[in-house]
């Protein structure tokens, strides 16, 4: 095979992974439901080959799972694969932070708050979209100091699973409210050089799945009645 052809197929792949995340995201494709692969082919108009790939990656990502001879069924996000996503992000971050402690400047903590008055504004205004980039952003802030890839990575691919499963454009004003204010700890904590300390309040409370359960149980369990609608979701939320 050409270095020609394997670009080719390379980029095939990603197209049908990103077409398949979208249809995640956008609740296309429910939680449980078997895909059909002859489908998404003609919809494509692509061979299985690029398809296949593109459902290897999607399973070792924790999104699917293959079953030889049976199909492939996306998963759903139960009650315990969000505590053990929940731990993971709690060590990862955690870790970010000790790490990158000599590389953080007053300044990072100025953009972190600016992001945080951000999300507060967009919760005012009910915008989900602008208050979803800007908390992104904030953790960012620290986590793009690292240059350890693989770690990013899997903080990325974690908070997808929980984010964008499929993204709902709901509130728990509450939890939000609440995520504002430990925000403004960890601001605090970095302001005055104490990482340690920052490093243990992300792990033991702000990614603490016994901390935050009540909002979880809620956020991901509720009926979307019981929910905060945003301007976004516009009543459209099933």
């Amino acid at each position: 095979m050409t270095c020609e052809s394997q670009f080719s197929l390379k980029s095939l792949r990603e197209q049908v992974y990103d077409y398949l995340r979208i249809q995640m995201n956008e609740g296309k494709i429910r939680a449980g439901a078997f895909l059909n692969l002859n489908d998404i082919s003609r919809e494509l108009g692509m061979s299985r080959t690029p398809l296949r790939d593109a459902l290897f990656q999607l399973e070792s990502e924790g999104f699917i799972t293959i079953f030889p001879r049976r199909g492939v069924v996306v998963n759903a996000l139960t009650l315990e694969k969000i505590r053990n996503i929940y731990e993971i992000l709690g060590a990862l971050e955690s870790a970010v932070i000790v790490l990158v402690a000599v590389r953080f400047r007053d300044s990072d903590a100025d953009l972190m708050e600016r992001y945080n008055q951000q999300m507060g504004k967009a919760l005012d205004q009910n915008n989900f979209s602008v208050f979803y980039d800007a908390n992104l952003k904030f953790h960012n802030v620290y986590l793009e100091m690292s240059d350890n890839a693989e770690m990013l990575h899997s903080i990325k691919i974690h908070k997808e699973r929980l984010y964008d499963f499929p993204r709902n454009k709901t509130f728990v004003k509450e939890w939000e409210l609440h995520s504002l204010e430990e925000h403004k700890t960890m601001i605090e904590m970095l302001r005055n050089h104490d990482f340690n300390s920052a490093a243990d309040y992300i792990r033991d409370v702000h990614w603490s799945f016994s901390v935050q359960e009540r909002f979880i149980r809620k956020y991901y369990f509720a009926k979307h009645l019981d929910l905060d609608l945003s301007e976004e979701g516009n009543g459209t939320v099933e």
